[in-house]
Formats: structure tokens, C-alpha cells, sequence
């Protein structure tokens, strides 16, 4: 684009650019599903601090509301209650929207588990993340009795580690039935991480059809929308597990003849086995392998070339692809003056201020009219439409209370803090336990940070120099003393030990992290909304 054109379009690209940025209501559910969360994976010796990861990015219009559900014992005899629906409730106390399905035989007794719309993690560090990655529309039966959320809240209830967990899911699919999409699940424990992919399995029969893959130790993986397992080695137990029927739906339903080397992805979906977040993710923590975008596939997972911290996969988590051909705004430039102490005019080409990497489709179809394709969106792994994501370390050299460690945050990962959560936790403040999707609430953590990062987005030039520094900060503060932390939650479980066999019950290490975790929530909400009130008056121009 010349600069003559962009200055005689400049009022133009101001108007349409400043505008109160958000998710097209206009955008169809069939868009979100399409592009719907980010799970990235790292095993046990691809970390730098042994700590085994999974993660999840709720990325569509689902409920933020979470809170810890208790442990419990039940009676001989009783049931469990299915719902389905229960991603779309507005509050902890909520009934909207459920609709009682079914009921399964309750186990006597139960973990403790975060109850997030996709529910997360457990009090043994197990962790579930999540992805919808479609698949042939012919495999889905709505006759089934799960529904994948509900499939992962049993799963975090009755199991302590990803191969029961996976076990478990596939016999209850089996017996119970499948009614959702194609998803999957990334299953972590302290010792190992699985990506398990499940479909239904055709209109005249309720079960589904699944394989898992495991992470290699030294790998990382991801799942981003797009099946990826491949071929399957059923008799290496070790990296595999499938269901009984996963070569014989692929022949009965035609996606494959018998003869042609099975590969999961090609049968049950027969789309191209990755996108631009699995190249991404891949050839940044794998540069030396010079993985190619055109390639007609990339490998399942990938070794490390150097061990991960955990602030990197953080900052993946933040990536919208600044600097590089993906980048959505890269073209929109406009020209900036300024004027050095002796009075001198220099002029320079920058993208413009007004311009953000989260512009919704109705404003990128404005800009295209005016000049074709200088807004080509490639989809970031951080997007405006994020309910919540998480990122979870799993270390079996910790116990469990301090071991299972959650970087939790509210709406656009890039834009807000991640807030330590720990599976000893027992409760989270009151202002979690409300839905900010449909109404404005006060009450409702998630309004401070939708609030302040929508605000930001006015006008990106000033909106990022507020937020980014403030998140930065957070980061800093959070990893500088967390050591400390987590070494006093370890000398107060002692004390807690030493009290029981004393006949003295004790929560002091569970109550001082549940203390800490939301000791750091509460400052970052008071902190967003007073970022939101500064960028009230910053933006009130800039509209």
C-alpha cells in the first residue's frame, strides 16, 4: 500500500479501526466452534523444572464462572446425575439451561476438582484440557448420553491419573453413549500427558470412537481444533490406546478401504492435519527442525530443542504473531511525524495506533473493501473471545496440595494476569462464582479484566503501553516469591501431618494457598478495574 493511499484513507481506517472492539455478534457459532480453544502439552523432561503440562483456552461464548467442588463420600446404592448444558450457566447457584439427561452409579467416593465450564483439575493433579476438533458430521448421534464436559467431571472425580482417566472415559462412552462433536481432551497427571480424540460413531449406534496418543517425555504436542493422531500402534500400550472399534467404524462408514496405512486423523476427519498454532507452537520450541507451513503434515509432536520454562509457554499463550507474515494488522500503516530538539521533521511509516490484533471479521470485511486483502487473518493462539484459559504444572516431586500448580486468567490471555491457583486450594473469591457473559456485573471477576482490555483495544498505540506493563509486572511479582510460597505450604503440610497423628485435623497448608491464590485474584481485579477507569479518560477522544 503506498503512502499517498493511506493518507487520503487515514480518516477512514481511524473510524472504522477505534471502534469499541468485540466478537462480531454478527459471527456464527459455526465460526467460534471452528476456531474454539488451544491445549499445549510438554512432557515430564521437556520442562526445565520436571513439571509435566497441559492447558486450555475456553475460546467462545461459554460461562466464566468456576469454584472448587469438595471431596466427598456417598451412600452405597446412589446415582450420578448427567446434565447437559451446564456450559452456559450464570452463576455457581445457577439452574439455567440444564437439562437432566441421565443418571450413572455414583462412586463411594469422590475428589476434589475445579469446576470450570470444561472442568480442569483434581486434588491428585489431574488435568483435563480441551478442544472441539469436529470431525465427519456423519459420525455424530445426539442419542448418546455424554457430552464431553460431563465426561471430563467424572473422569476429575473418580480418577488420580491420565490412563485411568482415559480407561474410564472410553468405558462409559461405551456403555452410555457419545452425543458431541468431535473433541479432544488433553489428559495430564504428575508423570505423563495423553491427547485423547473422540467421534461418535454413526446415526445407528450411541457409542464413539477414540484413540489416545502420549506425549513423549522430551515432546511437546498440541491440540488447536485440528485432529493430529495418526497411525496407531495398538500393541505398544505404552504410547497407545484406542477403542475396540476404531479400525472398524473407518470401514463400515467408508473413510477408509483396509488397505492404505491407517492414519486416525485422515479417517475420521480428512482435513489437513494442523494449522497455523501447531506450526507455531512447534517451529518456535523446535526451530532446528525448519518445519514448512505447505507441508502436508507435521508430526504429531515434536522434541525440544532446549527445555521449556513455564513463562514461555505463558508468552505462547500471549501470541498474536507481531513481527512475523502472520501478523493481521502488519499492512495497516500510517505515517508518523516527529520533531527532534533542534525542529527537525522526520517522518516514519508505522502501523497505526488505532489498529489491534483482535479486530472482529465486520471490521476486516470494511477494511477489505477498501483496499483488498490488507487485512489477512491468521488465527492467534490469544484471541478477544477467550472466556478463561489455564495453563497446569504437574510435579511429582511435590505433594499434591502444592505439586498441581494453575495459571488461571480471566478473557484475553495477552491482556490480564495469570493468578496461581493449586490443587490444594478450597475455595476462590466470591466474585469467580459469576457468569460475565450475558449482563454487566460489578460482582463478576471477569467484568474487571473484559472491561480494561476492551478499553485498551480503542486504541491499541496507548491501550498497550497501560495493560502490557501492568500484566509484565503481575508475572514478575508472582514468580518472584512463589518459591517462597510454596516452600512455607510444604513446612505447614508437615504440621498438618504431624497435628493428625496427634488427633488434631488440620487444613494450614490448604488454607494458606487458598489464602495466597486469592490474595493475588484480588489485587489483580481492584488492579484492572482501576486500569479500566484510567483508560476511560485515556480513550475518551480515541472513539
Amino acid at each position: 500500500m503506498n503512502r499517498l493511499y493511506l493518507v487520503k484513507q487515514l480518516p477512514v481506517f481511524i473510524l472504522l479501526l477505534t471502534t469499541y472492539s468485540y466478537l462480531s455478534a454478527q459471527e456464527t457459532d459455526k465460526d467460534l466452534y471452528n476456531e474454539s480453544c488451544t491445549s499445549i502439552m510438554l512432557g515430564k523432561n521437556a520442562t526445565d523444572d520436571g513439571s509435566v503440562i497441559t492447558a486450555h483456552t475456553c475460546d467462545a461464548y461459554y460461562r466464566t464462572w468456576l469454584d472448587f467442588v469438595p471431596a466427598q463420600t456417598h451412600k452405597t446404592d446412589t446415582t450420578q446425575k448427567i446434565y447437559w448444558g451446564t456450559l452456559h450457566t450464570s452463576s455457581r447457584w445457577s439452574r439455567n439451561n440444564l437439562e437432566l439427561k441421565g443418571e450413572i452409579p455414583q462412586a463411594k467416593e469422590t475428589f476434589a476438582y475445579l469446576n470450570t465450564a470444561y472442568p480442569c483439575l483434581n486434588e491428585k493433579q489431574l488435568a483435563i484440557g480441551e478442544t472441539t476438533i469436529g470431525g465427519r458430521r456423519t459420525l455424530r448421534n445426539r442419542n448418546g448420553l455424554f457430552l464431553i464436559e460431563e465426561l471430563e467431571r467424572v473422569a476429575l472425580q473418580r480418577c488420580s491419573n491420565a490412563r485411568q482417566a482415559i480407561k474410564l472415559i472410553g468405558d462409559l462412552i461405551k456403555k452410555y453413549g457419545y452425543a458431541d462433536n468431535g473433541e479432544c481432551i488433553t489428559i495430564a497427571d504428575k508423570n505423563e500427558v495423553w491427547q485423547l480424540e473422540i467421534f461418535g460413531e454413526g446415526q445407528d449406534k450411541i457409542g464413539g470412537v477414540w484413540a489416545a496418543e502420549r506425549i513423549p517425555d522430551d515432546h511437546v504436542g498440541i491440540s488447536a481444533n485440528i485432529p493430529r493422531i495418526g497411525e496407531i500402534d495398538v500393541h505398544n500400550s505404552d504410547y497407545f490406546m484406542a477403542s475396540e472399534n476404531v479400525f472398524e467404524v473407518a470401514r463400515k462408514m467408508g473413510f477408509w478401504d483396509g488397505k492404505e496405512t491407517f492414519k486416525f486423523w485422515k479417517a475420521y476427519s480428512g482435513s489437513k492435519p494442523f494449522s497455523i498454532r501447531e506450526y507455531f507452537v512447534f517451529s518456535t520450541l523446535a526451530p532446528s527442525l525448519n518445519l514448512k507451513y505447505d507441508s502436508e503434515e507435521l508430526p504429531f509432536s515434536v522434541k525440544v530443542d532446549k527445555k521449556v520454562n513455564v513463562r514461555q509457554v505463558l508468552e505462547l499463550y500471549r501470541t498474536t504473531y507481531d513481527g512475523t507474515e502472520h501478523e493481521m494488522i502488519r499492512k495497516l500503516k500510517v505515517a508518523k511525524k516527529s520533531r527532534d530538539k533542534n525542529g527537525n521533521v522526520t517522518v516514519d511509516t508505522i502501523i497505526s495506533p488505532a489498529a489491534h490484533p483482535w479486530m472482529a471479521r465486520d471490521k476486516r470485511e470494511l477494511l477489505n473493501s477498501l483496499q483488498k486483502n490488507v487485512v489477512v487473518r491468521d488465527r492467534p493462539i490469544s484471541v478477544q473471545y477467550c472466556a478463561y484459559s489455564w495453563i497446569a504444572q504437574l510435579r511429582s516431586y511435590l505433594p499434591d496440595e502444592i505439586g498441581g500448580r494453575l495459571w488461571f486468567s480471566f478473557d484475553v490471555p495477552r491482556l490480564s494476569p495469570r493468578i496461581p491457583i493449586y490443587c490444594g486450594n478450597l475455595s476462590l473469591p466470591k466474585s469467580f462464582e459469576i457468569c460475565a457473559q450475558d449482563h454487566f456485573n460489578r460482582n463478576a471477576a471477569d467484568w474487571a479484566f473484559r472491561r480494561a482490555n476492551r478499553l485498551a483495544m480503542v486504541n491499541w498505540g496507548i491501550g498497550k503501553e497501560v495493560v502490557e506493563p501492568v500484566v509484565a509486572q503481575y508475572e514478575e511479582n508472582v514468580f518472584s516469591e512463589i518459591n517462597f510460597v510454596e516452600k512455607h505450604a510444604a513446612e505447614l503440610l508437615k504440621q498438618d501431618v504431624n497435628n493428625a497423628e496427634n488427633g488434631e485435623k488440620t487444613q494450614l497448608c490448604k488454607e494458606y494457598l487458598t489464602n495466597y491464590s486469592n490474595s493475588v485474584a484480588r489485587s489483580s481485579i481492584n488492579k484492572w478495574w482501576e486500569l479500566g477507569d484510567d483508560l476511560w479518560v485515556k480513550m475518551r477522544w480515541k472513539f
